[in-house]
């Protein structure tokens, strides 16, 4: 049931250890880094952010469309919010985040991407997407692999990039995506009456607005709690049952 999002965590600690690789390799055998700076130079490093920001919106703005009933993932979405405020999920993700940078310090040079950062900003994308939800659901409902398969390639590619650019807090993301869409597929398992295709599409809609949300936040144009508004995902279900 769930060997998809084995693979696909297995292939993110793949791909964010390579990217570490690369990082130390550089920084080794490179005079010209200065002490503690990234393997890819200043310049560099915020055009490829800017590139696949734009990547991570229009993933998106495509998924957006899946749903069919606007006011559900409205309703969604505010409830969400509400919630996710209430339970002030950003802060409690962030103290995770934290909690790990001070467990692995010794990892970390002077002047190095913070491990809350990176592990914060990887986590939500590679969790919150309609891939991550719709093959969840397909592990968990009829042990189709084929959705996580395919995010385990992206998803590791993109690892290798966002370790290299945000440090190692990447690789601890891993463990998010496992107990994340580990808990989706094992839901799914015991909800598969309630979870006909047009709530997985309302939930796949729901959280392609998340992922736009993270975009826009990777560009700097905005700095919206995207972990406040996970809650909204899940909504989907109780609504559609109600309307």
């Amino acid at each position: 049931m769930l060997t998809g999002t084995i693979v696909n965590a297995l292939s993110i600690l793949a791909g964010a250890s390579f990217g570490m690789l690369l990082t130390w390799l550089v920084r080794r055998f490179s005079n010209s880094l200065p002490a503690g700076s990234t393997a890819l130079g200043q310049r560099l490093q915020t055009i490829i952010m800017q590139s696949l920001a734009l990547c991570v919106l229009f993933i998106g703005i495509s998924g957006s469309f899946q749903g069919s009933n606007s006011l559900i993932s409205i309703l969604s979405m505010v409830i969400g919010a509400i919630l996710g405020e209430l339970l002030d999920l950003d802060r409690r993700m962030r103290a995770l985040g934290d909690w790990v940078q001070k467990k692995t310090e010794h990892l970390v040079h002077s002047g190095s991407p913070s491990i809350s950062d990176g592990f914060v900003t990887a986590s939500l994308l590679f969790c919150v997407g309609a891939m991550a939800i719709v093959g969840a659901l397909q592990d968990g409902l009829t042990g189709d692999h084929t959705t996580l398969f395919a995010k385990s390639l992206l998803d590791g590619i993109s690892a290798i990039i966002f370790a290299a650019t945000l440090g190692v807090g990447v690789i601890f993301s891993a463990v998010a995506v496992l107990l994340y869409q580990g808990a989706i597929a094992l839901a799914a398992s015991l909800l598969s009456p309630l979870l006909r295709d047009a709530v997985i599409g309302e939930m796949a809609c729901v959280g392609s607005l998340l992922i736009i949300a993270l975009g826009l936040n990777m560009l700097n144009l905005t700095k919206i709690k995207v972990m406040n508004l996970v809650p909204a995902i899940f909504l989907p279900i109780l609504l559609c049952m109600m309307m």
